[in-house]
């Protein structure tokens, strides 16, 4: 009967755990109790898919499996296939299922994570007006960077109001238009926190213009929206960290960045005029002024070459001028008038150079070294000594 009865098949004990035995062969034997009796109950090994926890004396829990009997002992029991902490139990139920169709839904993909502006000027926060979380995050922004403007929006966020409550921060926030937003709040119990596991939270962060930073209760708490958010942060005073740029660190960037720019400057200087100084010897050697200067000192070169050949070349030729004048001299006429010889000539300039040329009363003229002598042939005496031509 037991196991034909439909009902028993699929059915849900809520109770208190007690003599809960786990075996070597991986089985898990307890037994359930709660004020009005108790029931034996086994985990096979092969169902252990089903607990995610460790089962304890004294806990609450649900346990959905079936009813069978136990032969040997001729009682029924409860055969467990599913084990959940009774509260939280469902809740984290329900956190894993949403968890598991938004996933499907992509809203967790990574391309649609948006960057975090490393430099803001306006930070809005979507959490409570009173707490340690906007405290918190009030006091490292402003220690961080006084400049940044913080806009909150004061959210309920915990109790039956809180989802609408957070949904509109977001929205306000966003038309806003503030660089970064910071969605969350203190740390504290599942419960507490549930208001950041619904779906109309994560489906307002994903919608969101603005990049989202998640910082719900403490770094072991996780929510829907951390997931979603385009970052998550551990705790609110981590989220104001990571949305705001310690000033401190920019002012010591950029001295450093500016003292780094002024050495490569003067270096940069020291080698521009390092290369003007080689320019400068280059260009005295190929510029115009240098070439004219280089031509004018090349043709004074070849004048002074051209003036020594020419010396060389009159002093050549005078020498051989002074030859020449030396042979001319030995034949000259005037030299042999000078040495005491004469020249005569008829009227007609003819030389006389025999006897036979003239005749008795014939003019003549006769050439000596300071002058010339008229004379007339008065007679002629041949030379009898020199034989005749």
């Amino acid at each position: 009967m037991f196991t034909q009865d439909y009902l028993l098949q699929a059915l849900f004990v809520k109770g208190e755990v007690s003599n809960c035995k786990y075996h070597s062969s991986g089985h898990i034997y307890f037994t359930l109790k709660d004020s009005r009796g108790t029931i034996s109950c086994v985990m096979f090994s092969g169902s252990r898919g089903g607990l995610s926890f460790r089962l304890a004396e004294g806990q609450q829990v649900i346990v959905g499996g079936t009813v069978d009997v136990y032969e040997r002992d001729g009682k029924y029991q409860l055969y467990a296939r599913q084990i959940l902490l009774d509260g939280a139990g469902l809740l984290y139920e329900r956190f894993e299922q949403l968890k598991r169709e938004l996933a499907e839904l992509g809203m967790f993909a990574q391309e649609y994570k948006r960057p975090i502006p490393k430099y803001i000027r306006t930070l809005g926060v979507v959490t409570a007006d009173t707490g340690a979380a906007v405290r918190d995050i009030i006091q490292i922004t402003q220690r961080r960077n006084p400049y940044v403007q913080i806009i909150l929006y004061p959210a309920i966020v915990q109790g039956e109001a809180a989802v609408e409550s957070i949904v509109s921060g977001i929205r306000a926030l966003d038309r806003l238009g503030v660089d970064v937003m910071i969605v969350g709040r203190g740390g504290g119990s599942i419960e507490d926190l549930w208001a950041f596991n619904e779906r109309q939270v994560a489906q307002a962060v994903f919608d969101c213009s603005v990049p989202v930073i998640s910082a719900v209760g403490h770094e072991t708490d996780t929510t829907i929206i951390d997931y979603v958010s385009d970052l998550r942060a551990p705790t609110p005073s981590a989220a104001a960290e990571l949305a705001v740029a310690d000033i401190r660190e920019i002012l010591e960037r950029l001295e450093s960045q500016r003292e780094e720019l002024k050495r490569r400057m003067l270096r940069r200087i020291q080698d521009a005029r390092e290369q003007v100084r080689q320019y400068e010897v280059q260009l005295r050697y190929l510029s115009p002024a240098s070439r004219i200067r280089q031509q004018r000192q090349y043709s004074i070169q070849l004048e002074e070459k051209l003036q020594e050949r020419m010396r060389a070349i009159l002093k050549a030729k005078r020498q051989e001028l002074a030859l020449y004048i030396e042979r001319v001299r030995g034949i000259s006429p005037l030299e042999k008038l000078n040495s005491g010889y004469s020249y005569t000539e008829d009227e007609t300039g003819r030389n006389i150079r025999s006897v036979r040329q003239v005749e008795e009363g014939q003019r003549l003229r006769i050439r000596v070294r300071d002058g010339a002598i008229l004379a007339g042939v008065l007679g002629k005496e041949p030379d009898r000594q020199r034989p005749r031509a």
